[in-house]
């Protein structure tokens, strides 16, 4: 049996009018099933609107469904009672987009974090300050700063907060919903690197979505593709990235950057610089040969110290032209 099963998972939402229900129906997830393996790690991936985030937000029974079934580890989550649901959560915990809105502001970092190392197992005192000590190591962040408010962290310091508050209860199923997006492209990687160290020392099953395809293959051993509600391709990673079967996900394919074009364009205006700099350079030399410019100057030596500088000059602008 898998770890984690969507049956025909569906969330629909009624259409309203100024005078009530028209009686359609937007289908934010339509008919959907999945089936991981613990400790895998799988890539959900589309456009926004897809219905990615109702998804994630239904395995986490933050949203009801309207039919279908969830089932982890053998036990079904959508028919167990609200309190069972919230004895359960322990063992499967989300990581939102934006980390500020997902952390309380009146909280510092100790407070948030002790809060869930307690759900388990409620802890004294000072143990609660070395537990969140040793949790803040873990995901990268200095303890001494746990008596700081979410505010009083940038951006990729507040993701790695809410990072260590969702592993804290020990889950065994993390949902990260776009966990970079929202996050300066140099941050992203420490994040994504972080998240597949704990995936590796932890054993975590996660369920990573994304709308960016590279992120995905990046991370994930799956890859699945969801449109307009629905799953319309599903296979490894490398299976999905470089042999899409499903025009879609081609189209999404079309939309990552190529490192290979990148690679190119720093080749060519490397090569250009080098050029333009040769041929000033060689053109500097030609007419001070011919006293064409040497007559202005008295200085013999100015004209060395020209060229020399433009050829300086061309290189300098060359590597600052460089698109990385």
């Amino acid at each position: 049996m898998a770890f984690l099963e969507l049956d025909h998972v569906c969330v629909h939402y009624p259409v309203r009018s100024a005078w009530g229900r028209t009686g359609e129906l937007v289908r934010a997830v339509d008919d959907v099933s999945l089936r991981m393996e613990r400790g895998e790690v799988l890539g959900l991936v589309g456009e926004s609107g897809c219905g990615k985030s109702t998804l994630s937000r239904a395995i986490m029974q933050l949203q009801p469904l309207t039919s279908g079934r969830i089932v982890l580890a053998g036990e079904e989550l959508s028919a167990l009672p609200p309190r069972e649901v919230r004895r359960r959560r322990l063992d499967f915990q989300m990581v939102f987009q934006d980390p500020y809105a997902s952390l309380n502001p009146r909280l510092s970092v100790f407070s948030t974090l002790a809060e869930a190392l307690s759900q388990r197992t409620p802890l004294p005192r000072a143990a609660r300050e070395e537990a969140v000590a040793e949790l803040m190591g873990r995901v990268g962040l200095a303890p001494e700063h746990m008596y700081r408010y979410p505010h009083e962290f940038s951006g990729g310091q507040r993701q790695r907060v809410a990072i260590a508050r969702a592993i804290a209860p020990q889950p065994a199923l993390l949902l990260a919903d776009e966990p970079v997006s929202a996050l300066d492209v140099s941050i992203q990687s420490q994040i994504l690197n972080l998240l597949t160290d704990l995936v590796r020392e932890l054993g975590l099953t996660v369920l990573f979505i994304s709308h960016d395809l590279s992120v995905v293959h990046y991370m994930a051993d799956r890859i699945a593709v969801m449109r307009r509600g629905r799953l319309v391709e599903c296979g490894s990673a490398d299976e999905v990235f470089f042999h899409p079967r499903e025009e879609y996900t081609r189209t999404l394919l079309a939309a990552v950057p190529i490192q290979a074009v990148g690679d190119l364009a720093w080749g060519l205006n490397f090569l250009w610089a080098l050029v333009a700099a040769f041929v000033i350079k060689t053109v500097m030399s030609a007419l001070k040969k011919k006293n064409v410019i040497r007559r202005y100057y008295t200085n013999n030596h100015l004209m060395d110290r020209i060229s020399g500088t433009m050829f300086d000059a061309m290189i300098a602008a060359g590597i600052m032209a460089i698109d990385i």
